[in-house]
């Protein structure tokens, strides 16, 4: 696979039937975790322009920084704190459209206004690593993102598996 990505549709659903497919190949059976999360928070980044793409690796009870594309970020963030902590107590998918509004919000920028979390779970269902992602914009996720970002996660599998 080229190491481009091209995604030309201007609706978001059409940029997401663009990419998913190649995001696939891209992975394709890498099974380096590190690697994989870095080329995927550099597309999501330049297909959708959002303020801060990346992720976050599960460390005992805490999670840690890993890849992103963006500014500075938060390095650690406690189980249940926050929008990442709690979709990671949840191991489910946050959307939050204000996160002014987001009880216990951790805020790594004060840019960030809307934000979405999914919790990328490995082979045997616990969760290894959260994908989150902010925008300047308020409610700037919706169904759209959220189903298409849970369609990255059979993606992840493999990868986070294989680093145990």
């Amino acid at each position: 696979m080229s190491a481009s990505l091209t995604v030309t549709a201007a609706d978001k659903a059409g940029r997401y039937r663009e990419l998913l497919p190649q995001l696939a190949a891209l992975i394709g059976s890498d099974t380096d975790a590190i690697a994989v999360m870095a080329n995927v928070s550099a597309a999501l980044k330049e297909a959708f322009g959002w303020h801060w793409v990346g992720f976050y690796r599960v460390e005992g009870d805490t999670l840690v920084l890993g890849p992103f594309q963006g500014p500075v970020a938060c390095t650690r963030i406690p189980h249940g704190r926050g929008v990442c902590g709690s979709a990671w107590a949840r191991n489910e998918t946050l959307v939050v459209a204000d996160v002014d509004a987001f009880p216990g919000h951790i805020a790594c920028s004060s840019l960030s206004r809307s934000e979405i979390v999914v919790p990328l779970t490995d082979c045997a269902g616990r969760v290894a690593a959260v994908l989150d992602i902010d925008s300047v914009h308020l409610a700037d996720f919706d169904d759209t993102d959220r189903a298409s970002l849970e369609a990255l996660i059979p993606l992840f599998a493999p990868c986070l598996s294989a680093q145990g």
